[in-house]
């Protein structure tokens, strides 16, 4: 399966934090899945803990290194990705969860979120 993680399922596969359910933990740890993490999403937590609004139990200069660490795979935020996220209608308001879905709808990648908003954007949701 090809995944992209949401930044909280990201940070909760780092931490083994309980939110993760099983069926979302068990297809991250499968080792014939393709698991990504958006570019975006350590944006948004750097940006966010540095605002003080999340408090990040993780090493922040290590966040990077965390993915390849996990053997996911980077997705670099392009601009044909930048571009798509106008096309998309208002069901959601976050910037960085708006850039995550036309990443996800552009690459074909099954999302991994607690969020069912991303649903109505006709994307495939794997529920945290």
């Amino acid at each position: 399966m090809r995944l992209l993680l949401d930044t909280h399922a990201f940070l909760w596969w780092l931490l083994d934090h309980p939110n993760l359910g099983a069926e979302a933990r068990s297809f991250i740890g499968d080792p014939s899945s393709m698991i990504h993490v958006s570019a975006a999403s350590i944006w948004e937590i750097a940006i966010k803990a540095g605002l003080g609004r999340l408090e990040v139990k993780v090493d922040l200069p290590e966040l990077a290194d965390e993915i390849e660490q996990n053997q996911f795979l980077e997705l670099p935020v392009t601009a044909r990705h930048a571009v798509s996220v106008s096309a998309l209608p208002v069901h959601h308001t976050d910037p960085f969860d708006r850039l995550l879905i036309a990443q996800a709808k552009l690459e074909d990648l099954v999302i991994v979120t607690r969020d069912r908003i991303f649903a109505e954007y006709g994307l495939d949701v794997l529920a945290t």
